[in-house]
């Protein structure tokens, strides 16, 4: 099959590559653009590993072919700090221990600002909805929903 250039935005900046039709944006993002803060988890869109914000809704990268996200903006966990300053989850994360291996983190982290970007204070029924996706086999979640609680109420929607 023919290769296919495609555009993308990811992390603000914008890249012109040519993909097979068969690659996966998460492919695309861990080794053509050696972002690997973004991991395989299952490869099978269960376990929420991949997540990134395409398009301002996150999905599983394992997932969505390259061609797909031809034209899209595309935020990873790279992108998320602001000039070197944690995100107030990737912050909150830290200093209330959401995470344990930290392999599940950075998905968990995107589906978390993902949430709070459409909804600043989210009750724990939302926060857990919010991050039904992503898969955490060390932490048992109390800590995670902690976190982006915290996080919330460190942003405006706690105010």
């Amino acid at each position: 099959m023919e290769r296919k250039a495609i555009r993308v935005v990811v992390n603000d900046k914008s890249y012109d590559l040519i993909v097979s039709p068969w690659r996966t944006l998460l492919e695309l993002i861990r080794e053509d653009l050696k972002l690997t803060g973004t991991k395989e988890g299952c490869g099978q869109g269960e376990c929420g590993s991949c997540t990134v914000i395409m398009g301002g809704k996150t999905v599983n990268s394992c997932l969505v072919l390259a061609v797909e996200a031809d034209g899209q903006e595309i935020v990873t966990i790279e992108g998320v700090a602001d000039e070197g300053e944690l995100h107030p989850v990737q912050q909150t994360f830290v200093e209330h221990a959401g995470m344990q291996c930290g392999f599940c983190t950075p998905g968990m982290i995107m589906s978390a600002k993902a949430l709070l970007d459409r909804n600043s204070n989210p009750s724990e029924a939302e926060i857990r909805e919010g991050i039904a996706g992503n898969f955490c086999r060390c932490t048992g979640y109390t800590k995670i929903i902690e976190s982006i609680g915290a996080a919330a109420k460190a942003t405006k929607g706690g105010e």
